[in-house]
């Protein structure tokens, strides 16, 4: 669909004790990865990290339902924090560094 906004989603997954899997999915706005963002000393470096968000690039909804089913998720950018909060129904709150939303939600 031509115009329908996009964002990078990459899943990370990790063996934990006794064989536990947590995964972590990165969501980022196109055109963030490769930027740094400061205010004060908060720094949202999406430079150093851009391996961390360099996913396939995916529609909103895919990325909403990507988030339901992930233990955790770590969100940059205005219209993943915007799919995030549709898909976390309202969870947690994002902070703003030089203006760029960031979320994380955990989940317990």
């Amino acid at each position: 669909m031509a115009g329908a906004k996009r964002v990078l989603v990459k899943l990370h997954e990790r063996a934990g004790p006794g064989g536990v899997v947590s995964r972590v999915l990165a969501v980022c706005d196109e055109g963030l990865v490769g930027r740094v963002f400061k205010r004060g000393d908060a720094v949202l470096d999406l430079r150093k990290y851009a391996a961390f968000y360099s996913g396939p690039a995916v529609g909103v909804e895919e990325a909403a339902e990507m988030m339901k089913n992930t233990d955790n998720v770590n969100v940059v950018g205005e219209t993943a924090v915007g799919a995030a909060k549709k898909a976390l129904e309202g969870k947690g709150t994002a902070k703003r560094i030089a203006g760029v939303p960031h979320l994380q939600v955990y989940r317990i």
